[in-house]
């Protein structure tokens, strides 16, 4: 398994490598942004729970937040993020795990710092992120009696708690539309957390985020044509 993502992590990087030579140069400017962000969410529950894959359910979440693309060459540019996000994931009944369908659902801020190549209209980026759960939500549904129960997530050193920080990487890539003096952007990455965020179970974050994001120049006067 690690011989493979070290051979996909050569691979990708010498492909960079090729489109930074191959690509003519297009200029771009600093810009800052709004972004509306939609989020298919999961756990991913580690080696050591792997019967409950089968017993997964994706969670619909949602990002709100800004962002600020800082060019760093006329191809490269450098653009942290700041997100509200609502992030979670869904175990059906009848699971080895907690037997009734739950949903954990997690209220938090999250700081990505995405290294971008740009392509014309077209990009590719990716880079850490850090997020802080401000709090969450359990929800139990009893698989006899369909009775619904909602308990308040705990953080701290207790068994049950989880942990308030999480750390991980994004990559994705994304497309430019000229609008008027504004951009639109589509941009689409897959989020992979390090971090185990509870103290019972392993349990890493999974995300797939399909962002619209609009912004402007930053500084007037400069053209905004290609990013």
């Amino acid at each position: 398994m690690k011989k493979s993502i070290k051979t996909i992590a050569k691979s990708g990087l010498t492909a960079s490598l090729l489109l930074l030579l191959a690509v003519p140069s297009f200029s771009q400017t600093n810009k800052l942004g709004l972004s509306f962000n939609s989020l298919t969410t999961n756990f991913n529950y580690g080696e050591s729970n792997s019967n409950l894959k089968s017993h997964k359910k994706n969670f619909t979440g949602l990002q709100v937040g800004a962002i600020y693309q800082a060019s760093i060459s006329e191809r490269v540019s450098v653009v942290p993020e700041l997100y509200f996000s609502i992030k979670g994931g869904t175990l059906k009944a009848n699971n080895p795990l907690t037997t009734d369908k739950t949903t954990l659902r997690l209220y938090s801020l999250e700081a990505p710092v995405v290294a971008r190549l740009h392509l014309k209209q077209l990009y590719l980026n990716a880079g850490p992120y850090v997020a802080y759960a401000m709090g969450g939500r359990l929800k139990t549904e009893n698989s006899e009696t369909s009775e619904k129960t909602k308990t308040v997530v705990s953080f701290g050193d207790d068994a049950d708690d989880f942990k308030r920080w999480d750390f991980g990487f994004q990559a994705g890539g994304g497309y430019n539309f000229n609008v008027k003096r504004s951009v639109l952007t589509l941009d689409v990455r897959y989020g992979y957390g390090l971090v185990n965020i509870s103290r019972d179970v392993e349990r890493y974050n999974r995300l797939l985020n399909i962002s619209l994001v609009l912004s402007k120049p930053a500084k007037a006067g400069k053209s905004d044509k290609q990013s």
